[in-house]
């Protein structure tokens, strides 16, 4: 796609914006080198002097230089400024926006990117500003709107009241859908899988050249997985479909404190119990979800209206009871559910309540991870409550007081994907060096059938090539009357088109089986997906059957076999 250089233009829009620096670009090219390769970059922290642009200012080129070094632009709130216009966009295709930003007027400040276009208004991106430093703002968008009408990238602060938005090292890149793909397939081929050489010799430790040999991978190191529901109890066709797919799971609601305790002092885990117990018959990895909810619709009743050292109490048996139960069992927990959002314990008990329950349930289940979880992270930037920076603030904040918090939950209840925005997402979790997990992945029941598959397909396909996202949970738990949002299947287990994406990955993220004789060396190599393999090697009458790992590294794995 042809590329054609950037003009420029003053432009003052009366009432909306006060100054604006605008360019005109066809935008349906590559950077101007040409290149396609994706640029994972990202910071959360605050810096004193931006960085340098992404791509050189990809289509944006020198200029997002010269913004660097030019001016300021003063907004009232909600009022777009500085923008950059853009015309000639290409429909569909995906585009990566980064920008470093710095306000005065106030000490902070939520900075929303927006791409506005004919009627439609999108957030591609924000950030929480400062005035003491510069704030790395990293999203995208797809348009959708084939319109020839240019198309404004604006920026908009939260706050009442006018002050100035610094903007500098702005990058625009736009990538075709082959080159997305190509990325997102060179992420898996580095990060999920690894190249083996089986060596086969003798006793005497001689080549064995013309050896018969045959791989079969027999378990997965990517832990994917589903929601299950007290409905798989003693329901043998759910429970073969489910475990010839997933090899994890999470408890859709009976882990919950209003399942397990409706009355005070009244304890009931037999669901629980009984869902365990079917996880590991079947060797599959089981989140625990959720230690408390800060919503709190979803607080039991009876506990609702309890305050002080009543509650304390309650809160302070629901750790022990339930970690002491299940202490070992559940490779997660999360912790206090969605406190993004709500802040339930924390008015009643204090500002250091949800500090509180890390420690207990650390002290309780050292052996498990404890994660954050919440909605609204990767899905949209429209959320002010959940925003990227929101959650690391407030996962550091909790780090710095003491709490073991080592996983970044990020549920992921999609309507229409914004693959680039979520890719900018994860690159900025990921420099926090902790495991990231897709915890309740579903596509909203307002899309049909067919396109809620194309959606999922483009998720999970993201979600598994980023390098630092070390798990996938989907949010299928079936019920007679359907599934929370979407569902693989329906009653009599016949997949839907949902269930036809998820099998066809499952499939393509397989190995398979690989077979072939030795070479003149005694080497036989292939490249597989991390996780466990059997091997079987035949030369003349002896033979040897084994099994050996698959871990994550970027060296060839070498495994002997002695015949």
């Amino acid at each position: 796609m042809e590329m054609k250089a950037p003009g420029r233009r003053l432009v003052a829009f009366l009432g909306v914006l006060v100054v604006t620096v605008c360019f005109v670009f066809n935008c349906s090219g590559a950077d101007s080198n040409g290149g396609s390769s994706y640029d994972p970059t990202a910071y959360t922290e605050c810096k004193e002097y931006p960085e340098e642009p992404l791509y050189n200012g990809g289509i944006l080129g020198d200029f997002g230089s010269e913004l660097g070094q030019g001016s300021s632009y003063a907004a009232s709130a909600w009022v777009e400024s500085p923008a950059f216009v853009l015309e000639n966009l290409t429909q569909n295709a995906k585009y990566s926006f980064s920008c470093w930003v710095k306000i005065r007027g106030a000490n902070s400040s939520l900075v929303t990117a927006r791409l506005s276009s004919n009627n439609t208004n999108q957030c591609i991106g924000n950030v929480l500003a400062r005035n003491d430093c510069w704030s790395f703002l990293k999203g995208g968008f797809v348009p959708s709107d084939s319109s020839s009408s240019p198309s404004l990238i604006l920026f908009q602060n939260s706050l009442n009241g006018t002050m100035t938005i610094s903007v500098r090292s702005a990058s625009l890149q736009a990538f075709t859908d082959e080159q997305w793909r190509t990325h997102q397939d060179e992420g898996i081929r580095t990060k999920r899988k690894r190249w083996v050489t089986i060596h086969v010799s003798d006793a005497e430790g001689q080549r064995l050249p013309g050896a018969s040999v045959s791989v079969k991978q027999i378990s997965k190191d990517f832990p994917f997985g589903s929601a299950i529901a007290k409905t798989i109890i003693g329901n043998l066709p759910y429970q073969k479909w489910f475990t010839e797919r997933f090899n994890a799971a999470v408890f859709e609601n009976e882990l919950k404190w209003y399942a397990t305790e409706s009355k005070p002092g009244q304890l009931n885990y037999t669901l629980a119990d009984e869902m365990l117990s079917f996880v590991r018959a079947n060797q599959i990895l089981a989140r625990g979800h959720n230690i408390f909810w800060e919503d709190p619709r979803y607080t039991p009743p009876w506990v609702v209206n309890l305050t002080g050292p009543a509650l304390s109490a309650a809160v302070e048996s629901r750790i022990r009871s339930l970690m002491s139960r299940y202490g070992g069992d559940f490779v997660h927990w999360d912790v206090s559910n969605e406190m993004l959002h709500w802040d339930f314990y924390e008015q009643r008990l204090g500002p250091n309540a949800t500090l509180g329950f890390f420690r207990t349930a650390q002290a309780a289940d050292p052996r498990a991870t404890l994660f954050m979880n919440d909605f609204n992270v990767v899905e949209t930037c429209e959320d002010a409550n959940s925003t990227v920076d929101a959650y690391v603030s407030r996962l550091i904040e909790l780090q710095q007081g003491g709490a073991r918090l080592e996983g970044v939950g990020l549920e992921g209840h999609f309507t229409k994907p914004n693959l680039p925005l979520m890719r900018a997402v994860l690159d900025k979790l990921a420099t926090l060096n902790i495991p990231i997990w897709l915890t309740e992945i579903d596509i909203s029941k307002t899309i049909d059938h067919k396109t809620q598959a194309v959606y999922l397909e483009e998720v999970l396909r993201e979600g598994f090539s980023h390098p630092a996202v070390d798990g996938i949970m989907l949010w299928t738990a079936l019920h007679p009357n359907g599934c929370y949002q979407m569902c693989l299947t329906d009653n009599d287990l016949k997949n839907l088109p949902a269930g036809d994406a998820v099998d066809r990955l499952l499939r393509e993220w397989d190995t398979g089986d690989e077979e072939g004789e030795t070479d003149e060396h005694g080497n036989f190599g292939f490249e597989g997906f991390l996780g466990e393999y059997e091997v079987s090697v035949r030369r003349g009458s002896r033979s040897v059957n084994t099994t050996f790992s698959v871990p994550r590294s970027d060296e060839t794995r070498h495994f002997n076999v002695q015949l």
